[in-house]
């Protein structure tokens, strides 16, 4: 700024000649107006900047808490429902299935240095002849310091939980803190995620997180982490390489144009997945099996696509409409989800086609960043109603989320306070199995069946071809097996077994010959 009485562009005004006086007091009267405008209201000059620099100062504050922090507050909060929900449940004996032992067969061996020998399968059956799944093998070590089914439960839960993580994180850069924050809430609200977290405990919950981060390494364009964080899905489950290969494919679209090196990498990558998937059905899972790979019989193909139509274009309408109200098609990233749809939809099985189970949890990372690709190219759109629609929509989507959470989905549960109690039925059975010593083989049903798996050997009722368990434990309360002692007679010929004692219909009984 020039001095006070300099004109404008800077140079050096010229002394007046005395023969003109009039003049001289024109020229600095003008000059020294804009200065002299300042003293003469000290107060506001100051006062403004400092309310408005104090109120952009708490909006700073906040917008680098939301980007920064409130992703990491989310996880810890989903964290802690998704364990309480697993927990309770198992406390509860609540468990749906023996998958649950089944995976604590497999990572107790792990955790002594041993085969993955998973005997409810089949006695001596490796776990790897049935799904190739030698990432749970990550377990072992917290395993061996907490051994119980249990471990597994709050693993999961934290898998699941830490998945929201990247999904919040890339939504906020996309779209901004409070509708950023309401995408990754809706997310770790999103039914497919509740539905595996309350199914027990599967190998997926290592492939969500997976694919999360690498979806947020793809859309900040960071395309070698993308692919780098979608390698380790080949060790998650088989059919993910196939998941692997789709990633890399939506990489190379997206850096076909401004890292043609990164693209070709890509598309390298992309060959070798299915290459490995392919490999993986047919030659290392058979190397594990006797039988082969046993799912090829529920495999189905084109030709059962139009089974189940109903059903499968119900599942599909839950996977679009309360995850991203279908805004989700919008955006390629949408193609990672294809595999997956597919297996499951060719498949001659019904259970497969469903919204229930943890079929649907990989998919919900990947419709939730799709989603926030989509928002983040239609607010720069040309049409308003859809640019007003997708600036609605993450809230939209929260309050979903949040009402189907408090009323039908899994969550609902925590607000009820008898999840936390546990029944007497549970408390009774649990004194029951309390009576099998350690380390003898048990055939056994559930809930009793995830009681044993940490301290026992433990065959399904039934499956035990050949061997002769020490005890057998199982739920009769509808009376299906008959007479215990004899349905005990029927499955061991020769064997003489004797009640120890029973509870609310399940059956312990001990063999004697």
């Amino acid at each position: 700024m020039p001095p006070s009485g300099s004109p404008p562009d800077g140079t050096t005004a010229p002394t007046p000649a005395p023969a003109a006086p009039a003049p001289v007091p024109a020229v600095p009267a003008a000059v020294p107006a804009v200065p002299a405008a300042v003293p003469t209201a000290p107060a506001p000059v100051p006062a403004v900047p400092a309310a408005g620099g104090a109120r952009a100062g708490r909006r700073d504050r906040a917008a680098v808490w939301a980007r920064a922090r409130a992703p990491y507050a989310l996880t810890a909060v989903l964290f802690a429902a998704y364990a309480t929900l697993s927990v309770t449940r198992h406390r509860r004996m609540e468990d749906g299935s023996y998958d649950l032992g089944i995976f604590e067969q497999a990572v107790r061996a792990y955790a002594h240095f041993q085969a993955p020998v998973v005997d409810l399968k089949g006695p001596g059956f490796l776990v790897l002849g049935d799904h190739f799944s030698p990432v749970i093998a990550l377990i072992a070590p917290l395993y061996r310091v907490f051994p119980g089914p249990v471990t597994l439960l709050v693993v999961q839960a934290a898998l699941f939980a830490l998945s929201a993580l990247p999904v919040t994180r890339a939504s906020v850069r996309l779209l901004g803190p409070a509708r950023g924050l309401a995408l990754g809430a809706a997310y770790g609200l999103s039914w497919g995620i509740q539905r595996a977290v309350e199914f027990d405990f599967h190998e997926i919950c290592f492939a969500v997180p997976l694919i999360a981060f690498a979806l947020e390494a793809l859309l900040a364009r960071r395309w070698r982490a993308a692919l780098a964080w979608g390698l380790p899905l080949l060790l998650v489950k088989e059919d993910q390489g196939l998941t692997l290969a789709a990633l890399a494919l939506v990489v190379a679209w997206r850096a076909r144009r401004t890292d043609r090196r990164a693209a070709r990498l890509a598309l390298g990558v992309a060959v070798a997945g299915a290459a490995a998937a392919a490999l993986v059905f047919t030659v290392v899972i058979p190397a594990f099996a006797a039988d082969g790979y046993t799912y090829w019989q529920k495999a189905g193909g084109p030709g059962t696509a139009l089974h189940g139509l109903g059903t499968k274009l119900t599942t599909l309408a839950w996977v679009l409409v309360p995850t991203s109200g279908l805004l989700a098609l919008r955006s390629p990233l949408l193609w990672v989800a294809l595999p997956t749809l597919g297996w499951r939809f060719t498949a001659s099985d019904p259970n497969y086609w469903s919204t229930d189970w943890h079929y649907s949890a990989v998919l919900m990372p990947v419709v939730a960043l799709a989603l926030a690709d989509s928002l983040d190219a239609v607010r720069r759109g040309p049409r308003p109603w859809l640019r007003s629609y997708a600036h609605q929509l993450p809230g939209a989507l929260l309050a979903a989320a949040l009402a189907l959470s408090a009323t039908v989905l899994p969550l609902a549960r925590l607000g009820d306070r008898s999840a936390y109690a546990v029944p007497a039925r549970a408390a009774a059975v649990e004194r029951l199995l309390a009576r099998i010593p350690d380390g003898v083989s048990v055939e056994a049903d559930y809930p009793a069946l995830t009681r044993l798996t940490s301290r026992c050997r433990v065959f399904w009722i039934g499956g035990a071809r050949g061997e002769r368990p020490a005890y057998l434990v199982f739920d009769n309360a509808s009376g299906w097996a008959g007479d215990p002692l004899g349905y005990a007679g029927r499955l061991h010929p020769g064997s003489r077994f004797a009640l120890v004692g029973e509870a609310y219909g399940v059956v312990l009984l001990e063999r004697r010959l």
